[in-house]
């Protein structure tokens, strides 16, 4: 059932994505607080629970493109963070499909950006990026968000604050800027969730308080998640196909709320890739964001 008058338009991304095939992960460094390379990941079990995810997400009516892994990129697993796909038109509303490529702030995953660069290419994506190869900006793909017409972006621990402003200028979008300061919350994606142009899943215990004020304003019903909620259940880390939102876990509070407004919650087992530090939606990358351009002579970073 619903809420009289609490429902949205749901999101006009999400259903087309690219998701990388689970044959070289594992866990050979510690980049992140959940990984251990004495702690690793059972194989089996792992493809496994990516090939449920895959069939899940294609059972509610997505399109998953899979993608070849590296043999030497254990973390490629987690294709959110290759890049950022966007619409870029141009002043005349002409334009073609785009993506801007990861800075990784880790040097351990630079490797991915070639092979991920000859994938988008393949594709028809034209890449671009903030900086590349150590040099420049930094920003890695599941700090940013589309949502109400602007492009919600974490920057900390991944993603170099210098970046907004060279995406909003690239993309020519608003770019409303989060600061992220908790250790085990690094990416946006971690603590943000849209789940339609009304909601989405929030953790204010994830950013500063003039961040964390900023983001609850400006979505205009947020679902608050407890610190606990967020860490122990991953459910921020989740995937919105329509009114399903396919989450890793959700707590009794959470899901009684979702209840009400709406959405169906599908429930998927992806634990092998906690290890990593990952779940539902750093193992998947939405390819089919379109950002507008803004009406005024410049975008700016907010």
């Amino acid at each position: 059932m619903t809420e009289e008058g609490l429902m949205g338009s749901a999101l006009e991304w999400g259903r087309h994505y690219a998701m990388v095939e689970p044959s070289s992960y594992r866990i050979d460094y510690a980049i992140n607080p959940y990984m251990d390379p004495a702690v690793q990941p059972d194989p089996v079990r792992a493809r496994d629970q990516w090939q449920h995810l895959a069939a899940t997400l294609r059972s509610l009516g997505a399109t998953v493109e899979e993608v070849p892994a590296l043999p030497q990129a254990p973390d490629m697993v987690y294709a959110m963070n290759l890049g950022l796909v966007a619409l870029r038109p141009d002043r005349t509303g002409s334009g073609g499909r785009s993506v801007v490529l990861s800075h990784m702030r880790h040097p351990q995953r630079r490797v991915e950006t070639p092979a991920a660069r000859a994938w988008f290419e393949a594709q028809g994506f034209t890449p671009s990026y903030v900086g590349r190869e150590g040099i420049g900006a930094h920003f890695e793909a599941g700090d940013a968000f589309p949502f109400r017409g602007d492009l919600v972006v974490g920057h900390g621990p991944r993603t170099d604050e210098l970046a907004l402003r060279q995406l909003a200028g690239d993309l020519g979008v608003r770019v409303r800027g989060l600061r992220i300061t908790h250790p085990g919350m690094y990416h946006l994606d971690l603590a943000f969730c849209p789940l339609d142009d009304e909601h989405a899943l929030v953790c204010p215990a994830a950013f500063d308080d003039e961040s964390a004020h900023r983001l609850l304003d400006l979505v205009p019903q947020p679902v608050v998640l407890s610190e606990e909620e967020a860490i122990g259940s991953w459910c921020a880390n989740s995937v919105v196909v329509g009114r399903s939102v396919v989450m890793p876990g959700c707590p009794d509070r959470v899901r009684s709320r979702l209840d009400a407004l709406g959405f169906d919650v599908v429930l998927v087992d992806v634990s092998e890739f906690h290890l990593g530090g990952g779940s539902v939606r750093c193992l998947t990358n939405p390819l089919d964001i379109t950002v507008g351009l803004l009406p005024g002579p410049d975008a700016a970073a907010a």
